[in-house]
């Protein structure tokens, strides 16, 4: 007998949920209010909390609370229900107001109360955003604070179990060998309909033995029927018996303890009067497997350290050119100043200290103009951070004057520097910190063997790489590095761990907006991230105590 595990068939992992986290989630948000504005004359104010989304520029109301009677200081019980994307900003407005009835909400400014805005990142990598409320024209409103805090991220897909049985004495159906059985496990659900959660594969001439079951995690007692089957290649195998059992039965069978059931026949039971059984089925172990999603390790305290490293090479041109790819048109940002921005938006509400690891290849850089392939754009060898991205953006402006363009296109430094962070990271054993390192680049890379080596050594790390091709170069050769497929190799042939690369050329993205580029950039991230610490065996940190709320002063 064997242990059950995960089954490789798409369409039972898709029943299963044993497919990695999905990108996607949704996220239930709860609202809370101190110290609000005193509207009413004769009573304290009736707040109601108004929630909105920017879509195309515009404030969209999406959901509202009930309205709390006579209270300066509501908890509301409303849950507002989010979507959740990693790879986008997703802008939320709360207002607030004091209700003089449902349909007059929000037409008179003199019943608004304060607002505030803020992102879904922001509110899931913290946990709970405290914020104060602002009037028209970013007026204070007076002592009035907002929190908004993730009641808990709305998931299917939060494991799978693995189940070990063997059969004993089993009716034999065949008239010349031994029957060749398998069995098939169904969840009953509440409408008494049936669904397949997994099929055994089968164990030939075999009247002993069941091999190999899984199914979904789903807590509770759940109701299962469980048919043992005699296989037949022409498909019409043979009924053997059946038993029906639970979810929490099941669950007696963990520590090495084991259950057994009597495997019926019902046409035998009704026919033959001394009928017992037609054999037994026992569960010798049974194993639960959590699969954690992105937003668990993300909600557990793993920060997402971003690091830029962009391409100061000749063939970008000379900065002081209108038509070099650095120059710096006052009105019109260039191509690695959207790319920049357009990422480390994304990337900067995960990141606690909002510090940011700027770096430079293919210059010569002061004092000695030497050549180098992974400096830091603000100079400073001992400290290559930026504040925000606007410190990255400033330093990418101020050091542009100060280096000579020059050449080749090495990368293989860059992210062999910063998987030397990544790899400190791994020696503690925590999911705690992961790495993404963004690559703006004019032409294809001419350290290629080196940069595949780095590659497959970064695979093994809590580390992703983005490369954005800046200009019109052709970039075929840069698809070599963006191994969707698990084809990358190293010069030796070692294949990658994982995907950890993904390659787009930015003039795809020249007509779109900004966040487009970061949607498909930014889109395989969490999966990444997940595929890294399940490898790894790690489960998301416990979520520390929250610490008194931070409250974030500027103006909306």
């Amino acid at each position: 007998t064997s242990a059950g595990s995960p089954p490789a068939n798409p369409a039972c992992q898709a029943s299963l949920g044993v497919v990695s986290a999905t990108c996607v989630s949704k996220v239930e948000l709860r609202v809370s209010c101190k110290h609000l504005l005193d509207r009413d004359t004769l009573n304290k104010s009736d707040p109601c909390v108004v929630l909105l989304t920017q879509s195309q520029g515009q404030w969209m109301e999406v959901d509202r609370s009930e309205v709390m009677k006579s209270n300066l200081n509501p908890v509301f019980s409303k849950v507002f229900t989010v979507d959740y994307y990693f790879e986008e900003v997703q802008k939320l407005r709360f207002e607030v107001y004091d209700s003089h009835g449902h349909a007059s909400l929000g037409t008179h400014d003199d019943d608004f109360l304060g607002g505030m805005e803020c992102t879904v990142g922001q509110i899931v990598a913290q946990k709970r955003v405290n914020k104060p409320l602002f009037l028209k024209y970013g007026k204070y409103a007076g002592k009035s604070t907002i929190t908004v805090s993730v009641a808990e991220e709305i998931s299917g897909n939060n494991g799978y179990v693995e189940l070990a049985f063997r059969a004993k004495k089993l009716d034999d159906k065949d008239l010349f060998s031994k029957s060749d059985p398998f069995l098939e496990i169904y969840r009953i659900n509440d409408d008494r309909s049936e669904q397949l959660v997994y099929r055994t594969e089968v164990c030939r001439s075999c009247l002993q033995g069941l091999t190999k079951g899984a199914g979904d995690s789903a807590a509770g007692p759940t109701r299962c029927q469980c048919i043992v089957w005699d296989y037949d290649s022409r498909g019409k195998h043979d009924f053997i018996g059946e038993f029906y059992t639970t979810f929490e039965e099941m669950q007696k069978a963990t520590g090495g303890n084991k259950v057994q059931w009597d495997c019926m026949n019902p046409k035998y039971k009704m026919k033959k009067r001394n009928y017992k059984n037609s054999g037994a089925v026992i569960l010798l172990d049974m194993k639960l497997h959590r699969v954690y999603s992105f937003l668990d390790y993300i909600m557990g305290g793993c920060q997402i350290h971003f690091t830029v490293a962009i391409d100061f090479t000749a063939s970008n041109g000379d900065p002081r050119n209108s038509c070099s790819l650095h120059y710096i048109n006052p009105y019109q940002p260039n191509e690695y100043l959207k790319a920049l921005v357009a990422v480390g938006e994304i990337c900067q509400d995960y990141d606690s200290d909002k510090k940011f690891s700027a770096l430079g290849f293919g210059a010569r850089i002061p004092p000695k103009y030497e050549v180098s392939h992974d400096f830091a754009i603000n100079f400073n060898p001992d400290d290559d951070e930026c504040e925000g991205i606007q410190g990255v953006v400033e330093s990418y402006q101020n050091c542009l004057p100060k280096i000579q363009l020059y050449g080749p296109t090495n990368v293989s430094p860059i992210i062999s520097k910063v998987a030397r962070v990544a790899a400190a990271e791994e020696r503690t054993k925590e999911a705690s910190q992961y790495y993404i390192l963004l690559i703006l680049t004019d032409g294809v890379v001419t350290d290629m063997a080196d940069t595949r080596e780095a590659i497959v050594r970064a695979s093994y790390l809590p580390m992703s790489i983005i490369i954005v091709g800046v200009g019109n170069a052709d970039f075929t050769d840069m698809q070599i590095l963006d191994g969707d497929d698990g084809t990358l190799r190293s010069p030796k042939g070692e294949p990658v761990l994982r995907d950890i690369v993904q390659f787009v050329p930015f003039r795809e993205f020249k007509n779109a907006s900004p966040t487009a580029l970061a949607k498909c950039v930014l889109a395989e991230v969490p999966k990444q991230v997940v595929e890294y610490y399940s490898y790894k065996a790690l489960p998301p940190r416990c979520p520390k105590a929250d610490s008194p709320d931070s409250t974030l002063n500027s103006p909306q």
